[in-house]
């Protein structure tokens, strides 16, 4: 389980690389795949900057984490961090883009990253649970 898990957090690790990094140097690209239009002036490019930071810290922090092995902690940070796709399903559903689509892309995302962060907190309380 705890090889599963290494690998389930090396991957909310390289997403949110991956996903702040489009932001940064591609912004229009990647927001027209977020689910909310872009602005048509283009007035909205520092969105792309702290939507990039914001995600390039939450890779960073797991990643942080994930290296002192600290799996606990890293549990529960992935576990608070779904708050992120919670928020981007809620902002696309009501700002222009179907519930559909942010179901399937931001709430499919806030799922897995929940199920990441339990099977973290699993795999400790079985830790402790046999070390007694």
């Amino acid at each position: 389980m705890k090889r599963v898990n290494t690998v389930l957090a090396v991957l909310v690790v390289l997403a949110g690389f991956y996903f702040g990094l489009s932001f940064l140097l591609d912004g229009v690209g990647s927001a027209s795949g977020f689910g909310i239009k872009p602005w048509p002036t283009d007035e909205g490019t520092g969105y792309y900057i702290v939507k990039g930071v914001r995600d390039i810290a939450y890779g960073t922090t797991a990643l942080i984490l994930l290296l002192m092995n600290h799996r606990k902690a890293l549990g529960y940070v992935i576990l608070s961090n779904a708050i992120m796709p919670i928020g981007d399903c809620i902002a696309v559903a009501t700002h222009g883009g179907t519930v559909g689509y942010a179901l399937a892309v931001h709430g499919s995302a806030a799922v897995m990253v929940v199920l990441i962060g339990v099977l973290l907190l699993v795999e400790q309380r079985r830790v402790v649970t046999s070390a007694r």
